[in-house]
């Protein structure tokens, strides 16, 4: 049930958005899909992976972004 609240949440936002920022979301979101798969991989592998924000990336008109590095340990 949370997932639905989560896809009719997005799409009243997406919908508010004009093409270039639609098409900016569609990119992100692929590109998370593949960040998620990578994490995932190197888990797999014996790793232990965080994500940090590790910058804030500012537009006019006081839109932001976090930029995020990950952090990385090898168990024993």
């Amino acid at each position: 049930m949370a997932r639905t609240h989560v896809k009719e949440r997005t799409e009243t936002m997406t919908s508010e958005m004009d093409d270039a920022q639609k098409s900016a979301i569609r990119m992100l979101a692929n590109d998370l899909h593949r960040l998620n798969q990578a994490v995932m991989k190197a888990v797999e592998t014996g790793l232990s992976v965080e994500l940090q924000r590790t910058a804030r990336h500012h537009a006019e008109g006081g839109y932001w972004g976090d930029l995020l590095m990950p952090i990385v340990v090898k168990q024993k």
